[in-house]
């Protein structure tokens, strides 16, 4: 492979714009549009890092992958997306953390004949009434990881809950899921500020709610802010999450706080299969640090997206589409298969959050939910 850039790979991170090619006559090219500044920038770099770490290890020529920073704002993903589209002429896109930049972008790249393979935000429309035969969700769909923890919630007895996310559409979902699998009263429910950082008058609803137990769905640096100043607050209520306000980097900055918590995840690292196994070990040894599930969630789609293109081109719609929803290559989750709405059938666990040596991770104490497709499958008429 070639990097379009005489820039260090340590550099690669910064750098808001990037082209990677592994043949000077490509054939295929991807857009990947993903946050790689500001708070939410390690879910971007891990998911550009787990996609690329797939495309480094197969190879093959007639590749070229262009990386642009959304900013998290809908507005310049959509910019970048229509660059990508009509001016470098991508055939796939994918990357976006956001769901709603991916609301914001995804109707339009598949109204434009392009395909998306969603490494992460997988809002409900989607999966729904708005499903699309150009649109593959690689990760899950939105609701998943939370209804694990409300079911979680639910098998240890809590009667009470106070529940709390992000307002816009992940936060939707992830309150909605939570509710599905937990179905008892709640203490309270609370939506707060996208990139929210101060929380003292949500944890004095807390305080003062009755709650048996808090839940919450906050992803990047509000997780840290929001747990970092939980811990300071003298509030005891035992805490439960989905995997996103529990991840690799979330941890490593609030320590001992997040010890013991369980939360909801399709993935982990010590998933039992050899291709986990080879992934993890990969991820560590090339970028010095454990993999999260957003790094997961992008190695998994680029093998989907090699092992489609191993049969068909994406000029071929019908041939490629066949091939990616026949789901051929080894995932790191395990078994794999695609439901109807294309988005992913799978188990979701429940992670506990321990320490190894000086790094704090997470480890799989059990199953909350086989097989789980989504809520909105049965909305989707392909």
């Amino acid at each position: 492979m070639s990097m379009k850039t005489s820039l260090a790979a340590a550099a690669l991170a910064a750098l808001a714009t990037t082209s990677l090619s592994t043949g000077a006559l490509a054939q295929t090219k991807v857009g990947m549009i993903t946050t790689l500044s500001g708070g939410g920038a390690s879910l971007g770099i891990d998911i550009r890092d787990g996609f690329m770490l797939a495309i480094e290890d197969d190879g093959r020529d007639g590749l070229e992958i262009i990386i642009e920073d959304d900013q998290r704002k809908p507005d310049v993903a959509v910019q970048i997306a229509d660059e990508m589209i009509q001016s470098e002429k991508v055939d796939i896109l994918t990357g976006i953390v956001w769901s709603n930049l991916a609301m914001a972008v995804v109707p339009s790249a598949t109204a434009q004949g392009k395909f998306y393979l969603s490494t992460n935000a997988a809002p409900a429309q989607l999966a729904g009434r708005g499903c699309n035969p150009l649109y593959f969700s690689v990760s899950y769909q939105n609701d998943n990881l939370h209804e694990a923890a409300g079911a979680y919630a639910k098998s240890e007895g809590y009667t009470n809950p106070f529940i709390m996310a992000p307002n816009y559409p992940a936060g939707h979902d992830s309150l909605n899921g939570f509710k599905r699998f937990f179905e008892g009263e709640l203490a309270g429910e609370i939506y707060t500020e996208l990139g929210q950082t101060d929380y003292a008058a949500e944890i004095a609803q807390i305080r003062a709610s009755g709650a048996d137990s808090v839940f919450f769905f906050l992803p990047g640096g509000m997780g840290i802010s929001f747990l970092k100043q939980y811990a300071d607050s003298g509030v005891e209520l035992p805490v439960l999450g989905p995997a996103f306000s529990f991840d690799q980097a979330i941890l490593q900055a609030v320590g001992d706080a997040a010890l013991g918590v369980k939360n909801g995840s399709n993935w982990s690292k010590d998933l039992d299969n050899e291709a986990n196994a080879a992934f993890v070990a990969a991820f560590e040894e090339k970028y010095d640090r454990l993999p999260s599930l957003y790094a997961a969630y992008g190695y998994d789609t680029a093998n989907l997206m090699l092992s489609a293109l191993d049969v068909a081109e994406p000029s071929d719609q019908e041939a490629f589409r066949a091939a990616l929803a026949a789901a051929d290559f080894d995932s790191v989750r395990g078994d794999f298969a695609f439901d109807t709405n294309q988005h992913p059938i799978q188990d979701i666990y429940v992670r506990e959050v321990i320490k190894e040596g000086d790094i704090y991770t997470n480890k799989i104490v059990g199953t909350a939910i086989e097989d789980r497709s989504s809520a909105y499958v049965d909305e989707c008429s392909m």
